[in-house]
């Protein structure tokens, strides 16, 4: 287990009840489990409560006193199961939703004068604001989330490990145990970068032939194909227990004066504060979906092929490998929504269960050095479906306009043999 000082504003809502509102919570993590937040107990509001019995013991966390909701007169806090409730909970009254620990195990003593709600029945928000962040840049998003940024940075940062060999750390949220393609192909990015760098990867093409489980390291074995004055050029392969992940071929070049340079131009769409805030589960990055054409429901309205989305992350160290890694870790998010917008019945909601679906291949061209710490747009289009594949032609740029970054996604999407039902957790 490990206990963490929160870093953002947290609230907790019982429909439209505030019941909790801190900047000091700890976040408390468990191998294999969601995430939990602990409010401090002055932080909450136990005027809404009444204890549940007496103090309990529990083995795994000691002493714990369980409180239930006082529905107070007029407010009558029946939260709203479409957007308060989790699906997996079919709970719908306020009876021990909140528990304060009074007495922890020993492991736990930072948790004394704590409480964590029930987070299936509570809503906790977070406010994802940095110190000196301009209000326009706050958003919202839903805790327990997959982490932060700064977790995701130390995951595309691999570790050297022997000649032309780099480790990766893990995390895992509890949910889905499967690495995701681009996240193999940006860290295989950072990898490259590591080892030469005094160039810079201008591109990347990578396969992906087995699944990897986020609880165990990925280790990326690179090979020099050649290194002139001008050009370097790897393979790497990314494996896992010994089994090969993916597989990778990059070029590398030395910086280079322009001889002739044109971009093409952007999409014409609204710019990032035009835009509503997507929560996608990571806070420190900024997500925002062009004209809502971002979506997992299958009922969802049709539209065209293309999904525009502006993302920028809040602190990224100076380290342009990282960079252009984080860059690469998101042109897996969106093309296979894109492919799935002008087929009305059909959502990301039906993948993993119903639907087989996952990206195979990825190539990626890097036009100009990245800055992910400003607003990148990102424009899908799907150009083709059919076949139980799809093909989707994507473009990066800044805000200027200036093209950063092209890529090409081939991603499959099929139904299930026979018929039948996979494994969301692990099926693809």
């Amino acid at each position: 287990m490990t206990i963490e000082r929160y870093p953002y504003h947290a609230r907790a809502r019982w429909g439209q009840v505030l019941v909790a509102e801190s900047d000091a919570c700890l976040s408390l993590g468990r191998e294999g489990a969601r995430p939990v937040l602990c409010f401090p107990t002055g932080d909450i509001d136990l005027g809404r409560f009444h204890p549940e019995g007496p103090v309990q013991p529990s083995p795994e966390e000691g002493a714990v006193q369980l409180w239930s909701l006082v529905d107070p007169p007029g407010e009558a806090p029946t939260p709203d199961k479409e957007a308060w409730i989790s699906p997996t909970s079919s709970r719908t009254d306020g009876r021990e939703v909140l528990r304060t620990f009074v007495e922890p195990v020993a492991a736990l003593a930072e948790l004394t004068g704590h409480g964590a709600f029930d987070q299936s029945r509570v809503r906790i928000e977070v406010v994802d604001q940095g110190p000196g962040d301009d209000p326009k840049d706050a958003t919202v998003k839903r805790f327990p989330s997959w982490g932060d940024a700064a977790h995701l940075i130390d995951m595309l940062d691999v570790r050297p490990e022997g000649d032309l060999a780099f480790v990766s750390v893990t995390r895992d949220d509890g949910l889905r145990p499967v690495v995701e393609g681009s996240q193999m192909l940006g860290q295989t990015i950072v990898a490259a970068g590591r080892h030469a760098p005094d160039r810079r990867v201008v591109s990347a093409d990578m396969i992906f032939m087995r699944a990897a489980d986020t609880r165990r390291p990925l280790r990326f074995e690179l090979n020099e194909l050649s290194a002139g004055r001008t050009f370097s050029s790897l393979t790497a392969t990314v494996l896992q227990d010994g089994r090969c992940c993916a597989a990778a071929t990059l070029l590398l070049a030395a910086p280079s004066d322009d001889v002739i340079r044109h971009d093409v131009e952007p999409p014409p769409v609204p710019g990032p504060y035009d835009c509503p805030p997507f929560d996608m589960g990571v806070t420190g990055r900024d997500l925002r979906v062009v004209d809502a054409g971002y979506t997992n429901a299958a009922d969802a309205p049709a539209g065209p092929p293309v999904v525009d989305a502006w993302v920028r992350f809040r602190d990224v160290p100076d380290d342009p490998p990282l960079h252009a890694g984080l860059l690469a870790q998101f042109t897996g998010h969106m093309s296979i929504a894109a492919a799935l917008r002008p087929h009305e019945g059909i959502g990301q909601d039906q993948a993993h269960r119903t639907l087989s679906m996952g990206i195979n291949g990825i190539h990626i061209s890097f036009h100009r050095e990245v800055h992910a710490d400003r607003w990148m747009l990102y424009h899908h289009l799907s150009t083709f479906a059919g076949d139980g594949m799809t093909h989707s032609e994507c473009r990066v740029h800044d805000e200027d306009g200036q093209l950063l970054a092209s890529f090409t996604v081939e991603a499959m999407i099929r139904g299930v043999p026979g018929g039948g039902v996979l494994d969301e957790r692990t099926g693809l």
